[in-house]
């Protein structure tokens, strides 16, 4: 039965509120010890994806995708790409369109489905023969993106990638952006949206009349700006159809490697239809676990190591699957 329980973490004395494990990673954790090297791509598009490289002279690559809004210098990235490296993976962290620091060449950027990207990128990663094994790990948005690609491409999967790691899913996306409405997450909410309005802001200075912000200060909830703003520019036909085609919940039935989602039941992000136990009782490769307290992307931990939990539980699994 692949409902891991209970789980192996045990929060740190004062880190059992949801809130707080979320915002503390953001806020004090600093992660020392990884370079990367920076790498672009084109798209088939012909825009571009930029992607970060920390080698470690390996035959086995981890490949990393972030959450909304962020990139490869979030601590949850660096904390990841430094365990892997110390354990003997190379590791590269894709960025999302018009998440590395420079907008893309697209009116288009990012969304929670987009696995044509990623299927570029591994294509990408894997074409000179370099990797004998490969394992994808996915946060938040990212971590949808992953599961939602390895359960369309389960047929067609590379067989070099051999398993999947994803933390903090909303693989149901219509109840998370319900719950990211609440009055209890308005300071996430806020946050969220400066973020994005600089994105759009960014696109009107490249596509003048092509995109406007005219009703952006009417927009308070992830309802409104997907709405407004991911489903036309994605070819969707309104917020509901979006959230309906990307969320990777439908998709994890399909799933055929070995692949562990972790869903804290504190987060606050997410909503009951996220944690799908139905889903890995009736599928083998699907692992399942529910820490009690861990947050939104945090699993905090004050080893020796520097390394939250997280970390060491996807090398854990790694090394058992991989």
């Amino acid at each position: 039965m692949p409902i891991i329980r209970p789980s192996s973490y045990r929060p740190p004395l004062f880190f059992k509120n949801g809130h707080f494990q979320t915002i503390y990673p953001n806020v004090f954790r600093r992660v020392k010890g990884v370079t990367y090297l920076r790498q672009r791509m084109k798209t088939p598009d012909d825009d571009f994806l930029d992607l970060d490289w920390s080698p470690a002279g390996a035959c086995r690559l981890a490949l990393l995708a972030h959450g909304l809004e962020g990139n490869s210098t979030r601590p949850y990235i660096l904390g990841m790409v430094r365990a892997l490296n110390r354990r003997g993976w190379d590791a590269v962290v894709w960025n999302f369109r018009g998440c590395s620091g420079e907008p893309n060449q697209k009116v288009r950027f990012y969304h929670s489905g987009d696995t044509q990207d990623l299927h570029t990128v591994l294509t990408y990663v894997l074409q000179d023969g370099c990797y004998e094994k490969l394992a994808l790990i996915g946060f938040s948005l990212g971590g949808n993106v992953v599961l939602k690609h390895l359960g369309e491409q389960a047929r067609q999967l590379n067989p070099k990638v051999r398993a999947c790691v994803a933390f903090s899913v909303p693989c149901d996306l219509a109840s998370s952006a319900l719950k990211m409405g609440n009055p209890e997450n308005t300071f996430y909410m806020k946050r969220f949206m400066r973020l994005l309005h600089e994105k759009i802001r960014a696109k009107m200075r490249l596509f003048p009349g092509r995109i406007d912000d005219r009703e952006f200060h009417r927009i308070r909830s992830f309802k409104e700006f997907d709405e407004h703003y991911t489903a036309p520019l994605h070819g969707f036909t309104s917020a509901e159809n979006y959230w309906e085609k990307a969320s990777s919940k439908p998709f994890l039935a399909h799933i055929a490697i070995p692949t562990l989602l972790v869903n804290a039941l504190d987060d606050p992000f997410l909503a009951p239809p996220c944690y799908p136990y139905q889903e890995s009782l009736s599928n083998p490769c699907l692992f399942l676990e529910t820490p009690e307290a861990g947050g939104h992307v945090g699993f905090v931990s004050f080893l020796g190591s520097g390394e939250y939990w997280s970390e060491s539980r996807t090398i854990e699994f790694l090394d058992a699957h991989v």
